[in-house]
């Protein structure tokens, strides 16, 4: 499908989208928008799935489930077994989207049905392998709200049309087996959603420039990944795309807000990435960890910048905090996370993470992390300077942080100030294509490039007593031309003696019209 095509479809999901919003706060305005679109998704595979398997049996899901003799029991069991081991989830023909847009044209209240169908598609999962991946994933669809409408008729009516305007969309479930369509529709969504939410986009969203950075910087080297591991994976979307970047075979991913959880495992699934492929979870990465000990071939995030975090003391005596000797301030929890994902990260893995340039230089117990990071361990590989205001919902500039466990003793540390490239657009600054290919190009080859580039010494950085601010290793003060003060001032007597020689037509003129004696 072309680039043509695939805008089409954005801009047409976006429009309904637009529908819904209303009273609504972005938040909810999103994961009603999201949802929707999602359920008509799962309906659409599942018909799709159930159709092709039933071709041999000359019958369609939908006829099989109008008959009631024992043949068609018995294939329908088996029907939905294939179903559940396959694509991980189940709902009978009465519940699809395609269902309830018949509704719709019957005039009918369609609220208690698409509620019905919601809650069957986790239901199916129940004690099934992947209950875990479905399980709660539309609970953020209240279809009670007020937001919705004041009457039963007026929300009624507006989901309708929401659904009705979405059943003109084609999805391209039958077209394009390398291009994800969809998966590349839903992700603009949400950007579009992250644009308009403010201070809260950060919780869920990277920009696909950043994601990019990151994603090609842990793929280097190599041509397959076994896996991919992101702590703080808010929407999904920086872990797909590392995972495509790497071909990684499974994801693993965990998320604080139960929301944006659901939203992460929906963007999953409709990036078609089989639900036994992926473990994304729900809590607290650092006070409650979902993976403990396991390790993974790439890391990346995007965590919060200097959240606040418990900073218990029992924390000394775990296995991811108690080597440094010392815990991450209780107000800035960035080298928590930075020190959780090292854990995670195995002996010849990568990992690249966003943080603030506090990290690079503060003192006190990050100083001393910072420290043990570097002389103890020899772990910090790159730290690239990215532009301001390139993430939603803050302009502070960040960094990117690159660490692996495999670096030899006298290997450098790479510092890029990629801070003042980039193209302004509206409000936001973005990256364009050539600037994403200069820090990834630079990072690879770890190429010295005047006043953007340096390999620092591990000997330069003791001496800058592990301060790792990178104006101290990337000079990019330009001098200014000498100037000639012998021809400035001949140049302001030629000008002096311009004006004198002005000031006399001047006064010739007007004693000429009378206006001086």
């Amino acid at each position: 499908m072309s680039e043509e095509l695939q805008q089409k479809l954005r801009n047409q999901l976006w429009t309904v989208a637009n529908t819904l919003r209303g009273n609504m706060s972005a938040g909810e305005f999103m994961y009603f928008s999201l949802g929707f679109i999602f359920y008509k998704y799962l309906s659409e595979k599942i018909e799709k799935f159930a159709d092709e398997i039933l071709m041999d049996d000359s019958v369609t899901f939908k006829t099989l489930w109008q008959r009631c003799d024992a043949d068609a029991e018995e294939l329908k069991g088996d029907v939905k077994t294939e179903c559940l081991e396959n694509i991980g989830y189940f709902v009978e023909p009465p519940f699809l989207f395609s269902s309830i847009i018949d509704s719709i044209k019957f005039k009918e209240n369609i609220l208690p049905t698409l509620e019905r169908s919601l809650k069957r598609i986790e239901d199916s999962t129940l004690g099934q392998e992947s209950e875990e991946d479905f399980g709660g994933l539309f609970s953020d669809i209240d279809l009670a709200s007020p937001k919705l409408g004041k009457t039963a008729d007026d929300k009624n009516t507006l989901i309708s049309n929401v659904l009705l305007a979405l059943d003109d969309i084609d999805f391209g479930l039958d077209e394009a087996s390398d291009i994800d369509i969809l998966g590349d529709a839903y992700e603009y969504m949400i950007s579009q959603f992250a644009a308009g939410a403010g201070k809260k986009a950060g919780e869920f969203y990277t920009p696909q420039e950043v994601s990019q950075i990151l994603a090609d910087i842990v793929t280097t080297g190599t041509t397959r990944l076994r896996n991919v591991y992101d702590p703080t994976c808010g929407s999904g979307s920086l872990l797909i795309r590392a995972a495509r970047n790497g071909r990684a075979e499974d994801i693993f991913g965990q998320e604080k807000n139960p929301t944006t959880f659901n939203l992460a495992r929906m963007n999953m699934l409709l990036h078609g990435i089989k639900f036994s492929n992926f473990s994304i979870e729900n809590g607290d990465t650092l006070e409650a960890d979902a993976f403990e000990d396991r390790q993974f071939d790439a890391v990346v995030a995007n965590p919060p910048f200097s959240a606040t975090w418990s900073a218990d003391s029992i924390f000394l005596s775990d296995d991811r905090f108690s080597k440094a000797g010392v815990l991450a301030p209780k107000s800035k929890a960035d080298y928590a996370f930075i020190l959780h994902m090292v854990h995670h990260l195995n002996e010849g893995g990568t990992m690249a993470c966003v943080a603030p340039h506090g990290v690079l230089f503060r003192g006190n117990a990050e100083g001393k992390i910072r420290q043990f990071l570097i002389e103890t361990k020899n772990y910090i590989d790159a730290i690239i300077g990215l532009p301001a205001n390139i993430f939603y919902g803050t302009s502070i500039p960040t960094c990117i942080l690159v660490l692996k466990k495999c670096r030899k003793e006298d290997d450098n540390i790479l510092f890029i100030d990629a801070s003042k490239e980039f193209e302004k657009v509206k409000t936001q600054n973005k990256l364009r294509p050539e600037h994403i290919e200069k820090i990834v190009s630079t990072y690879r080859e770890r190429k010295e490039i005047e006043r953007y580039s340096h390999l620092a010494t591990l000997d330069e950085v003791r001496e800058n007593e592990y301060n790792l601010n990178i104006p101290r290793y990337v000079d990019t003060f330009e001098e200014e031309e000498p100037i000639d003060i012998q021809a400035v001032m001949a140049d302001i007597k030629r000008l002096e003696a311009e004006r004198s020689e002005l000031d006399k037509e001047i006064e010739v003129y007007l004693k000429e019209l009378g206006i001086v004696q």
